[in-house]
């Protein structure tokens, strides 16, 4: 019996131990998984439960058992975007207030901030372990020996895979890097779903015994207009009564959805389009377009379903906010700006192992040159279109303008939040307005993190942002006014009021000093009741254009938008 008695107490020590264990890792599990979805390049009215007609049943399932906001912005191009959303900062507070080269301010430099903290530095002094997959885009693209002090690796990420610059072709991108080093894509990669797979490989791998962050930034629907022909086959045909009957069907969905007012207008068709009734050169290329553009977002979609099973798997969907929204509004670029392409005689084929440095590639993988535009049909390896201002339009269906401009057009995103542990009412809309900005907050939020005040020995700039999470449970925020400035493009919206300047296309980047001072530019409207920005009241009521113009100017000083660079 002596023998006995110490066997047994092992084993109660054993049993009690074990009982112990999943108390804590149940503890820190109660910290719910945050998973961040982007999209890039699309318009307000692309998804289906945004009121497109393009398959995205995952996003639309996401919805139906979350909420969706119909006045969330973003700031109408793809790095000032990424770099808000990364740090809860205005853009140019993070140092990212056009691209990403050094236009000699701090507010232009085109590097992210070493005052400002990343969503993965924060969250992980919170417990959680953080991934990221797909686009960076917050940091210049070098091909030799790359400055990598602000790659995700080095700004809290614990794993990456994608790329650190923003454009490429979908099949051999530029800067495609695995942690911190450039890599050659493996036979048949597709970055859609090469983004998604890494993202579900660190998922099933994750270890559950402390919460994950996972930032999933995909390039899709980003030109090139690239995507198998599997994929694009279920949309042939699908666009033939082209975009002036698209815009109309949309407007009336979205009505139906309730996403837009009955008194809102639907803008006229932008005024550099064709009627889709004359004489469209091109009428076929100009469809392929669009049947692969919406290929590449149901792709999308597929991927974010996947990444759905994966929680699911996990028996983590519950306890999970999945947060969808994308950076800018659709794009009208016609990449007129490619020139000097090579002579077919000059191309030189590229080894297996060759790391791809052009955003425009000369030859693809398999040795067939690159053809742009009209000299290719969109969809294989060897195209490079944009679907340009005609779909666009359609993308951004009812509002006017389009990615680089602040007019609801450029600014405008679908989020969709998914977190069946927290959401009641299930399927509901959210009108308040909200911002880029307040993500980080909203995720801190949620895990019960903090947001610093130095870090790495760095000052870090005080949040801007408001947490969203009162605004799930349909309380409303307080919050003066939202800013924009890009490209000299100007905004602020307090309340129901938006005011809106729009910078000469000519010199879309600088503005006359006194120009700041005057209301001869600006527009003035009335959200409530004319978010479709048709009807100018900035004749109606000067004093308000005046405080507005005032309040975006004080922004402006104190975020270091002005002094201007290149003045």
């Amino acid at each position: 019996m002596r023998v006995i008695y110490p066997c047994i107490y092992l084993a109660v020590l054993v049993l009690f131990c074990k009982c112990q264990s999943p108390e804590k890792s149940s503890h820190i599990q109660s910290k719910p998984n945050i998973v961040l979805i982007m999209g890039d390049d699309m318009g307000y009215s692309d998804i289906g439960c945004y009121g497109g007609e393009i398959k995205t049943p995952n996003l639309d399932q996401l919805a139906a058992n979350g909420l969706r906001f119909t006045q969330f912005y973003n700031t109408a191009r793809c790095c000032p975007t990424r770099a808000s959303l990364l740090t809860g900062l205005y853009p140019q507070q993070a140092g990212v207030g056009h691209m990403v080269y050094d236009r000699g301010t701090p507010a232009y430099q085109g590097d992210l901030s070493s005052n400002a903290v990343t969503i993965a530095e924060a969250l992980k002094a919170a417990g959680y372990s953080t991934y990221m997959s797909g686009k960076w885009h917050v940091t210049p693209y070098e091909k030799d020996n790359p400055d990598k002090s602000n790659w995700p690796r080095q700004r809290g990420f614990d794993a990456f895979f994608g790329m650190i610059s923003g454009a490429g072709s979908y099949y051999d991108p530029r800067s495609l890097t695995e942690d911190n080093q450039y890599v050659a894509p493996r036979k048949g990669f597709y970055c859609t779903t090469d983004f998604t797979n890494y993202a579900v490989d660190r998922i099933e791998k994750h270890q559950d015994t402390q919460p994950f962050f996972l930032y999933l930034s995909y390039t899709a629907a980003h030109w090139p207009m690239h995507a198998p022909e599997e994929a694009i086959s279920q949309y042939r045909g699908h666009y033939d009564q082209g975009w002036d009957a698209l815009r109309n069907s949309r407007f009336m969905r979205m009505k139906e959805m309730q996403l837009l007012d009955e008194q809102w207008q639907l803008t006229p068709r932008d005024t550099l389009i064709a009627p889709w009734s004359s004489e469209v050169p091109d009428k076929d290329w100009e469809l392929a377009n669009m049947e692969t553009y919406a290929a590449m977002v149901t792709l999308m979609d597929e991927g974010i379903g996947r990444v759905v099973d994966a929680i699911k798997n996990k028996g983590q969907l519950e306890n999970t906010v999945i947060i969808y929204l994308q950076d800018n509004g659709a794009c009208a670029e016609e990449l007129e700006w490619v020139q000097d392409r090579p002579q077919q005689d000059e191309i030189k084929a590229m080894t297996a192992n060759e790391l791809q440095t052009k955003m425009v590639p000369d030859i693809t993988r398999e040795g067939k040159p690159v053809q742009l535009m009209k000299d290719a049909m969109p969809g294989p390896p060897e195209s490079y279109t944009a679907y340009g201002l005609n779909w666009a339009n359609v993308s951004n269906t009812p509002f006017r303008e389009y990615k680089h401009w602040v007019h609801e057009g450029g600014i405008s995103s679908p989020l969709i939040v998914h977190w069946p542990d927290k959401i009641s009412d299930k399927g509901t809309l959210r009108s308040q307005p909200a911002h880029l900005i307040d993500i980080m907050a909203t995720c801190l939020d949620i895990a019960g993190g903090s947001y610093p005040q130095s870090y790495n020995g760095n000052r870090i700039t005080p949040l801007e942002g408001t947490s969203l999470l009162p605004v799930f449970a349909q309380d409303r925020l307080e919050r003066e006014a939202i800013y924009w400035e890009h490209e000299g493009n100007r905004a602020v919206r307090m309340g129901k009021w938006k005011l809106i300047s729009k910078a000469d296309k000519l010199q879309p980047f600088i503005w006359d000093k006194t120009d700041i001072l005057q209301t001869a530019n600006w527009e003035l409207f009335d959200l409530d009741k004319d978010r479709t920005e048709m009807n100018n009241l900035a004749d109606a009521h000067p004093e308000l254009v005046r405080k507005m113009s005032d309040m975006w100017l004080a922004w402006g000083k104190r975020t270091g938008i002005i002094p201007r660079p290149d003045q």
